[in-house]
């Protein structure tokens, strides 16, 4: 029987969970595309044990067996990679990261990344595919990861956008400069205001619920 505590979408041809990690409150979330089986695991934050629940919840959720193709992370920060090993190792699964974050998240954890993102690509995996957004300035190589069915935008967004604001660039002027232009350029200029964002840590938004507080961002500087 399918467990619904963690469905936090169930789309025409995919389901999408989420499961809460660590102190940091890190969002882990699977992708599940319910003709083929297969899915995306994004962020390996923490808590292997915490992963692996979710991936059992998944288990009726395709009409094929499911299992994991692919583990796509969104930045190289150490809370987001910390079973990003385990996980790799038991699955099988090859890596994702934006290019400018591989050698950092080697540094972290010890894992290549196999599938090194740019900005305007597509990561596909056996009937999922994902925008691949490049977000400078959290850190150089953060990825968002988008996805689209019948209609629904739902934007993995990592730590670079959050309710209220871009992510944390430490106080610097010309990192911050840079993430909010592309936040504004790659993501509010690419997609719909209905477009569903799952951020790194905490609660969903819109970009819809987001896009008048823009010019305030800027102001502010953070």
């Amino acid at each position: 029987m399918t467990d619904h505590s963690s469905l936090i979408h169930d789309l025409p041809s995919f389901t999408v969970r989420r499961t809460i990690v660590s102190s940091m409150g890190n969002n882990v979330y699977l992708v599940t595309a319910k003709v083929t089986g297969a899915q995306i695991l994004i962020d390996a934050a923490d808590d292997a044990p915490a992963i692996r629940a979710l991936l059992r919840d998944a288990a009726a959720d395709a009409r094929a067996v499911p299992a994991v193709k692919l583990i796509a992370t969104t930045h190289r920060h150490w809370d987001h990679v910390r079973a990003l090993a385990e996980i790799a190792s038991e699955t099988g699964a090859p890596t994702a990261a934006g290019a400018d974050d591989a050698a950092g998240i080697a540094a972290e954890c010890g894992v290549t990344t196999d599938r090194p993102l740019h900005d305007g690509g597509v990561l596909a995996v056996d009937g999922i595919e994902l925008d691949t957004v490049h977000l400078r300035g959290h850190t150089p190589g953060s990825i968002a990861y988008v996805l689209h069915d019948a209609g629904s935008t739902l934007i993995f967004s990592g730590d670079s956008l959050f309710p209220g604001g871009v992510g944390n660039t430490e106080q610097d002027p010309q990192r911050f400069t840079s993430l909010l232009d592309d936040v504004e350029q790659r993501l509010f200029g690419r997609y719909g205001d209905a477009a569903v964002v799952l951020p790194g840590h905490g609660d969903p938004t819109t970009l819809g619920a987001e896009r008048p507080a823009l010019p305030q961002w800027r102001e502010r500087g953070w």
